[in-house]
């Protein structure tokens, strides 16, 4: 028997699914610029994942680069407010150092088959 104490709670099929013309409303009051923005905070975050050491995979931290550098203008032209586009500016060039010295690091090391110059020197 469930205690007459505890708050009854609400399973996932007891929630109430939006109506369709509540879901009509709410694109309706979503621009682009907004899902760009989104889309593009996530393209950085994932491009900064993907220059660490766990998750390297260079062509995909390159495609955020170049998604993001395509998009800039876009969004300025499109009256989304210059701080945000600084920041998101910012945020590309930050990306951009970091893949630089992923792709640095990953070619001074040497792979493990092949002894370094310092070895060599001994």
């Amino acid at each position: 028997m469930p205690s007459r104490c505890a708050p009854r709670r609400r399973s996932v099929a007891d929630a109430q699914l939006p109506s369709e013309e509540e879901l009509q409303e709410a694109l309706d009051r979503i621009g682009v610029a907004d899902i760009l923005l989104n889309a593009l905070t996530a393209t950085a975050s994932i491009g900064f994942r993907r220059v660490t050491a766990e998750a390297r995979d260079l062509g995909q931290a390159r495609l955020a680069i170049e998604a993001m550098r395509a998009l800039e203008p876009v969004l300025r032209e499109g009256g989304v407010e210059d701080a945000v586009v600084r920041d998101l500016e910012q945020a590309r060039a930050n990306l951009q150092l970091a893949y630089a010295s992923a792709v640095t690091g990953e070619s001074a090391t040497p792979p493990a088959d092949e002894p370094s110059a310092e070895t060599d020197a001994s």
